[in-house]
């Protein structure tokens, strides 16, 4: 079992009095205490961006530089750091690792229906539940700071959202196993409008993700070479050919890949095969990491889009200290932090992209999914305040239903209570590093903007 180690865990009464009794320990009071002691954050982006193609690390510090909010989820690795410094539950439960608001989304099940989930998993490992928590409920301030929105908007965000968790919980604690394991977020009702402003930007977003097609994609981002296969059309930093090394691994690649993936992909994708790669840049915080994207095609020249990735240790682990189930920790030695990244998408989506796999090649680690398969988020700077508050619980809502798959969840329900008091700690302590995280923004705009 390459996720986590346990018997089967005491009755529900049992978790949650384990849950209560950790408040003896840690309690819920000081989910508040920000400890900055010791920091070094422009010291662990420069680490990070040593390990990044050089080529691509002054983009990485110009979307960075973008706004506070840019920067902001290009840091996990910073906020991993200070979560380590700081008291913790220690109730354990299979993480995102990168929580914040942009994180979650649309996307296509295999049904082919839109669903509404959480959809970045590169740092998701173990970690203390309140871990995530505090990085969602954080994104809400810096995001409502952000739009310039009324502070008591943004507050009772942040409130509410700790709150839907803590209730979401509950019920979920109230399902069985079985019944959580199923339950996922139809993209109708995920957010939930209750209005017209609501709905329009839900809808809005809908219409986006159904025209976000890999189909659409390879129209857009391929043509005809001469030889009558297609090739990518350049589109330098953001885009360009894989060098010869990569383009004569591609058959290599390709089955070491499809190693991982279940019998039934395996067989779709015998019906294909691999035109072009190109390189191509990602994201905020993973601009610089080696990241591909291929273009296959079938007898008939259809084309099928996959999507490469780089992945490295999570920022859990490596930044945050977090202990690691032994079986996930022997998961990593024999298959790459990329066996670890599907692993844990597949244990916190509520569905799936199924063409998910991974691989390793040349001393690096990947994971493998479709590109663009009607992948879409929610622009929080474009919602009334309204739909802001709504979509913050909708979140809660996505978040609270993928801790609930650990065993553990009981004694989160029992820890957090009603969600009063946990809640004013975690909002105070996410204005507090909203404010830190402000601070570490100046500072890296100091420090890399460019002379003159």
């Amino acid at each position: 079992m390459p996720v986590a180690d346990w018997t089967v865990p005491p009755p529900t009464p049992v978790l949650r009095e384990a849950g209560e009794a950790a408040r003896k320990t840690t309690p819920r009071r000081l989910l508040a205490e920000l400890e900055t002691s010791g920091r070094d954050p422009l010291g662990i982006l420069d680490a990070q961006n040593a390990t990044r193609l050089p080529e691509l690390v002054p983009l990485r510090v110009e979307r960075m530089s973008a706004s506070p909010f840019a920067f902001y989820r290009g840091t996990a690795a910073l906020m991993a750091a200070d979560l380590a410094r700081g008291p913790s539950t220690g109730i354990q439960v299979a993480s995102c690792g990168d929580a914040h608001v942009a994180n979650f989304g649309f996307y296509a099940s295999p049904q082919r229906t839109l669903v509404f989930d959480l959809n970045d998993f590169d740092e998701s490992a173990w970690a203390p539940f309140e871990w995530d928590l505090k990085r969602l409920v954080t994104s809400i301030v810096i995001a409502g700071q952000a739009t310039g929105r009324d502070e008591t908007v943004t507050r009772r965000a942040a409130h509410a959202t700790v709150h839907t968790y803590a209730r979401a919980m509950q019920a979920a604690n109230a399902a069985t196993p079985l019944q959580r394991y199923f339950a996922h977020f139809d993209a109708d009702s995920g957010i939930g409008p209750h209005d017209d402003g609501s709905r329009e930007v839900v809808q809005a977003a809908m219409k986006g993700a159904a025209k976000r097609t890999g189909e659409r994609a390879a129209r857009k981002l391929t043509e005809r070479g001469d030889d009558g296969r297609l090739r990518f059309i350049e589109q330098p930093p953001t885009m360009v050919h894989a060098d010869e090394r990569v383009r004569d691994a591609v058959d290599d690649v390709v089955a070491a890949y499809m190693a991982s993936t279940r019998v039934d992909v395996r067989l779709v994708l015998s019906h294909y095969s691999v035109s072009d790669t190109a390189r191509r840049v990602v994201g905020v915080g993973s601009v610089g990491t080696r990241c591909y994207i291929s273009v296959l095609e079938d007898g008939d020249g259809r084309a099928l889009l996959l999507q490469t990735k780089e992945a490295g240790c999570s920022v859990l682990i490596e930044h945050g200290g977090c202990p690691q189930p032994p079986s996930l920790l022997e998961h990593i030695d024999a298959n790459g932090e990329g066996g670890r990244v599907v692993a844990l998408q597949r244990i916190l989506q509520g569905v799936s992209d199924p063409f998910l796999g991974y691989l390793r090649r040349d001393g690096f680690d990947y994971y493998v999914r479709q590109f663009r398969d009607m992948k879409y988020g929610i622009d929080v700077e474009q919602l009334g305040d309204g739909p802001f508050h709504r979509y913050a619980l909708a979140c809660a809502a996505v978040l609270a239903r993928a801790h609930a798959q650990s065993p553990r969840a009981g004694e989160v329900v029992g820890y957090l209570g009603g969600g009063r008091r946990a809640a004013a700690a975690v909002v105070d302590w996410s204005y507090a590093y909203a404010d830190l995280s402000r601070a570490d923004y100046d500072a890296f705009v100091a420090a890399y903007r460019p002379a003159g």
